[in-house]
């Protein structure tokens, strides 16, 4: 059921992507659909390898950087643009270099919130944000030390094979474990009803 869940989404923001790229083509000045392209990046992002999450995330806030130059305001966009920060950060393993996208992150949620101070979402997301850090620290940590005792297995070569099936799953799970956080915490997923309010159908398989 989940995977079936997770399948239709990828389906639908996919839709949402290359319905928001027709859309530009037209109109290159449209916030709405600059924002909806952002955060179809975003949620396409999640079912991606970290290295290919990264690379959709930087053009997500590109897309939405373009929208908040037309309408600096625009509110919905700088709360997109909150969890696009967040999402890199926690998927930079370095602590200096993930606050400074934490820090944005911080500052676009409470730009959102100012716009929009009845927002129960970005309320949320704003209030959250300064936990943030504190969450990346005792996951990166948590993963380093899952990486140092794995060389600690014998080694024969199916020995070998496990130890490298152990990493890669353990490195899916702290995937998991990141973007859940950024989904369920700061609610990525209200994207689903703002782009159905916004989407044609997708065509019929």
């Amino acid at each position: 059921m989940d995977m079936q869940t997770d399948f239709d989404r990828l389906l639908f923001f996919e839709h949402a992507r290359r319905a928001a790229e027709v859309t530009y083509t037209k109109n290159p000045l449209d916030t709405e659909n600059l924002t909806r392209w952002g955060g179809a990046l975003l949620e396409l992002s999640t079912f991606q390898s970290v290295q290919e999450s990264k690379s959709m995330i930087k053009e997500a806030i590109s897309k939405l950087d373009e929208a908040l130059s037309i309408d600096p305001k625009k509110h919905d966009a700088l709360w997109c643009m909150g969890n696009a920060q967040t999402s890199y950060a926690f998927l930079t393993p370095d602590k200096d270099e993930a606050k400074g996208y934490f820090d944005s992150a911080y500052v676009f949620f409470k730009q959102a919130v100012d716009e929009d101070p009845e927002n129960e979402l970005y309320r949320k997301s704003f209030e959250v944000a300064t936990k943030a850090p504190e969450l990346h620290a005792e996951v990166h940590k948590q993963s380093f030390s899952q990486q140092a005792v794995a060389p600690g297995a014998g080694g024969g070569p199916s020995t070998s094979s496990s130890v490298k099936g152990a990493k890669a799953q353990k490195s899916s799970d702290l995937k998991y474990d990141i973007f859940g956080w950024v989904i369920l915490a700061v609610g990525i997923v209200a994207w689903v009803g703002f782009a159905k309010a916004n989407l044609p159908p997708p065509p019929q398989r």
